[in-house]
């Protein structure tokens, strides 16, 4: 990469650090992970910038590297064995059940005004709604846009986000109507 191509990159890809960490952390639930996955991101977008198309939408491309980086890495932890030294667990998890300062860690200022129902409706989601509703709910992208960052078609995104609004309101019936929240029947 040239130093033009470098300054361009610099230009334009940090503009979007804040929000592709908020991002990151959504998917992660963790911020470590997101930390590393928005690392991953960046070095990924650097290493390939010469394959971004100058005009075109570059937020919908990092975006598009960041799922594609979470989505590959859930896929190889998924099948990767467990492996666990149980003597070396309980003296962690005293000092652990004992440290609540991760309750205080910075994350992204909409999701931390959502409620704690509607924070644990949307960790329940299956992982593919939960990204497609991540996705066009809170960062805004297109149907178009997300089908293209995840790698399925348009009606997969709109099926997965009709069903992921679905379950989120099914799981969150008792706390609409106690805020008055709920559907009016036709």
């Amino acid at each position: 990469m040239n130093r033009a191509d470098k300054i361009a990159f610099e230009k334009i890809a940090f503009e979007h650090l804040d929000r592709l960490h908020g991002t990151a952390l959504k998917l992660t639930r963790n911020a470590a992970e997101a930390d590393d996955l928005v690392q991953e991101t960046y070095a990924r977008a650097f290493q390939h910038f010469n394959q971004f198309e100058q005009g075109t939408n570059f937020k919908a491309w990092i975006f598009r590297i960041l799922v594609n980086t979470y989505i590959n890495g859930y896929r190889r932890r998924e099948k990767a064995p467990v492996l666990v030294d149980f003597s070396e667990m309980e003296p962690v998890y005293e000092e652990a059940a004992q440290d609540v300062s991760f309750l205080n860690q910075p994350t992204d200022a909409l999701y931390e005004k959502l409620d704690e129902e509607v924070k644990s409706a949307l960790v329940k989601l299956p992982e593919e709604y939960r990204v497609v509703l991540l996705l066009a709910s809170v960062e805004g992208f297109s149907y178009e846009e997300i089908a293209k960052m995840v790698g399925i078609p348009i009606g997969t995104v709109m099926s997965r986000l009709f069903r992921a609004r679905a379950l989120m309101r099914r799981q969150l019936a008792d706390y609409a109507k106690e805020r008055g929240l709920e559907e009016r029947s036709k």
